[in-house]
């Protein structure tokens, strides 16, 4: 197995962040095998989803109506509505698995690899790109 930690900065602000040129540039010469990309943060997910067309925004935006960014939350340090962050990735997990065939990525035509960060207070995301070769 190789394996790789690429940092990102994802701001002070709500994200989704499409990382696949990162994941396509590590599987990129490979044959045929598995992609596993994990973000090792409590507060961040992955999400394989169409961007560049409104559903990133759409899903921050149902992200937000799920989980809104109040006072409501007991896990209370941090930004207003911080615990918020911290229950994101029961519904965005924190990894996906992709296949890659002749040493690219076997996405669909519209499917893009991203990092969700609802956290705030950490501007700083790493994400670990683990292939598996078949």
């Amino acid at each position: 197995m190789r394996s790789e930690t690429i940092q990102f900065t994802t701001g002070d602000r709500e994200v989704v962040l499409d990382i696949t040129r990162e994941c396509a540039d590590l599987v990129a010469g490979e044959g045929d095998g598995l992609l596993h990309v994990f973000v090792p943060h409590a507060t961040a997910g992955i999400a394989i989803i169409e961007t560049g067309a409104g559903s990133d925004t759409d899903l921050l935006r149902a992200l937000d109506d799920l989980l809104p960014a109040d006072d409501r939350w007991v896990h209370r340090h941090g930004s207003r509505g911080h615990g918020r962050s911290h229950v994101a990735p029961a519904l965005i997990p924190p990894y996906a698995s992709v296949p890659v065939l002749g040493g690219a990525l076997a996405l669909g035509t519209w499917q893009s690899i991203c990092l969700v960060d609802l956290n705030v207070d950490n501007p700083v995301r790493s994400v670990r790109l683990s292939f598996l070769p078949g």
